[in-house]
C-alpha cells in the first residue's frame, strides 16, 4: 500500500482513486448533494442541531426555572454554532469521541466547549442532553435526515425524471406502436402511451413517499420518560416531548422503548423500492426497444460504444440506471426487513444499519440520474415503427371478431381464430376476409379502412391527459 502512494504521489485522502465504494470514489461528484446529509459529517450536524433545539426547548419552559430564558445574545451563539458547523467542528467531534468512546456523548462535550466562554449559557450548560439517552438524539438526528434527503434530493430528482417522461409522453401520444404481449405482436398502443403508463404507476408511489410521516420521540432510556418524571415531576413531558418533535418538522411518536422502532423508516424504504422496480421495469422494456429499433439514441461524436465495435451505441444508461437500482433496492429491503426488530427495550444491531442508509439512497439517486441521461438519447424510429405496423395487419383480428360479435355472426372468434392464428396476414388476405363477412355495408367499408396504425383506441387521449 506503501508503494502504491508513493508511486501516485498522493495520499489516501486526496484520491478517490483509493475509495473502496464507487458512491465516494468513480460517482463522488455526483453525490454532492447527499455527501452533506448522510455522510459523518452530517449526521453529527444533525446530532449537534436536535441538542442545540432541546436546549433551547428547555429554556422556553416556565416550569424549569433552573433554566432561564435564553437572551438574544445567548440564542445567537447557539444559532452560529448550527449555522457555522464546519468539517473542523466535525473532526473536533471526533477528536472527543477517540477519547471517551462515545460518538453521541462527544456532541455533548463539544457543545458545551462552544459555550464555554458565555457565562449565560455555562451555567446551564448541564442541561445540554438533559434526561436524554443516545437514542433521543440519534433517532431524531436520522428522521431529519430523511426529511432533507427526500425534500433536496430523492423528491427533486423522481420530479425531474417525470418531467422527461411526460414530455415524451405528450409528444408521441399519436405515434402508433405495435404492442407485444407475451413477446408477440398485440393490439397497438402510441408511444407516449407506454410513457404515461409508467408517468402514472410513479405518481401513485411519489405521493405515498411525501405523506409518508417521518417519526421521532424524546422520551429517555426505556421509553417512559423515568428519569425527567423524577427530577420535574410536575412538568407535562409527554406534551413538552410532542412539541419538540413536531418544531423539528416530525410526527411525534408516544410509543416507544429506548429507540424509536423505525416502522416509518420501513414505510419509506418499501415505497422507494416499489419506485425503483417500476423503473427497473421501464429500462429493461426501453433496453427492449432500441434492441428492435424502436426506438434510435442520440450519438455524440466523442463517446466510444464498444472497444472493438465503432458502429455501436449502446444502451449503458439504461444498463446503469437497472444496475443501480438493483442494489440500491438490495440494501432497502434489508434495511426494510431488520430496522424494525430490536430485541427487547434496546439492541444495537441498528446502528451499522442505519449507517448504509446514505449508501442506498446514494445508488437510487445515480440511477435516477442515469435513466434521465438514457431519455434525453432516446428518439422513435419512425421508420421502424410504421412498417412493424405495416407487417402486422392479423392483430385487426381481435377489432374484427369484435365487431362480428356485435352483429352476432356465427362463431366470430372462432372463425378469426383458424383464419389468422399463427399466421402473418398481409392487408389484402385480411380484406378478402372482411369482403365475405354478412356485416352493414357501412360498417364493412369501415373495417376495409382500418389498419394497425389507426387501431390504437384512447391511447392518444390518455398519454396527452397524464
Amino acid at each position: 500500500m506503501r508503494e502504491i502512494k508513493e508511486n501516485l504521489g498522493v495520499t489516501m485522502e486526496n484520491t478517490t482513486l483509493m475509495a473502496i465504494s464507487p458512491l465516494d470514489g468513480r460517482y463522488q461528484e455526483k453525490m454532492s448533494g447527499l455527501r452533506a446529509i448522510f455522510s459523518e459529517y452530517g449526521l453529527i450536524k444533525f446530532r449537534v442541531i436536535v441538542e442545540i433545539r432541546w436546549l433551547e426547548m428547555l429554556a422556553e419552559h416556565a416550569q424549569l426555572q433552573e433554566v432561564p430564558s435564553l437572551s438574544s445574545h445567548a440564542k445567537h451563539l447557539l444559532k452560529s454554532i448550527i449555522d457555522n458547523f464546519s468539517i473542523q467542528d466535525a473532526l473536533r467531534v471526533k477528536h472527543i469521541e477517540s477519547g471517551i468512546n462515545h460518538d453521541v456523548k462527544a456532541v455533548e462535550y463539544f457543545i458545551k466547549e462552544k459555550i464555554g466562554s458565555n457565562e449565560e449559557l455555562l451555567a446551564i450548560n448541564e442541561f445540554i442532553h438533559f434526561g436524554c439517552t443516545s437514542e433521543d438524539i440519534n433517532n431524531l438526528a436520522y428522521g431529519l435526515m430523511m426529511q432533507a434527503a427526500r425534500n433536496q434530493c430523492l423528491l427533486p430528482s423522481l420530479h425531474d425524471l417525470l418531467a422527461r417522461l411526460r414530455r415524451l409522453a405528450h409528444d408521441y401520444a399519436a405515434l402508433p406502436m405495435l404492442a407485444r404481449t407475451h413477446g408477440q405482436p398485440a393490439t397497438p398502443t402510441t408511444v407516449g402511451k407506454e410513457f404515461a403508463n409508467v408517468i402514472a404507476r410513479l405518481q401513485r408511489q411519489l405521493e405515498q413517499l411525501t405523506n409518508i410521516q417521518l417519526m421521532g420521540k424524546m422520551n429517555g432510556a426505556s421509553g417512559n420518560y423515568n428519569a425527567l418524571a423524577v427530577t420535574y415531576p410536575e412538568t407535562d413531558w409527554q406534551n413538552l416531548s410532542k412539541n419538540f418533535v413536531a418544531q423539528l418538522g416530525l410526527v411525534w411518536n408516544p410509543y416507544t422503548t429506548q429507540i424509536e422502532p423505525h416502522d416509518y423508516l420501513a414505510e419509506f424504504f418499501a415505497v422507494l423500492m416499489r419506485i425503483n422496480t417500476i423503473l427497473m421495469d421501464f429500462n429493461r422494456d426501453v433496453w427492449g426497444y432500441i434492441a428492435i429499433n424502436y426506438f434510435k439514441q442520440k450519438s455524440f461524436a466523442n463517446e466510444v460504444g464498444s472497444s472493438t465495435m465503432p458502429h455501436k451505441v449502446n444502451p449503458i444508461d439504461f444498463e446503469n440506471s437497472e444496475g443501480n437500482l438493483g442494489i440500491a433496492n438490495a440494501l432497502l429491503n434489508h434495511m426494510a426487513c431488520k430496522l424494525p426488530i430490536s430485541r427487547w427495550q434496546r439492541d444495537l444491531s441498528d446502528s451499522t444499519v442505519l449507517r448504509n442508509i446514505g449508501v442506498a439512497v446514494g445508488h437510487a439517486i445515480l440511477a435516477y440520474q442515469a435513466c434521465c441521461k438514457g431519455i434525453d438519447k432516446l428518439e422513435p424510429n419512425h421508420v421502424v415503427l410504421a412498417a412493424e405496423l405495416d407487417q402486422h395487419y392479423e392483430i385487426l383480428a381481435e377489432a374484427i371478431q369484435t365487431v362480428m360479435r356485435r352483429y352476432q355472426l356465427d362463431q366470430p372468434y372462432e372463425q378469426l381464430k383458424a383464419f389468422t392464428r399463427g399466421k402473418r396476414i398481409d392487408k389484402l388476405t385480411l380484406q378478402q376476409f372482411i369482403k365475405e363477412l354478412t356485416l352493414p355495408d357501412n360498417v364493412k367499408a369501415e373495417l376495409l379502412a382500418l389498419t394497425p396504425a389507426d387501431y390504437t383506441g384512447y391511447a392518444e387521449e390518455l398519454a396527452k391527459r397524464i
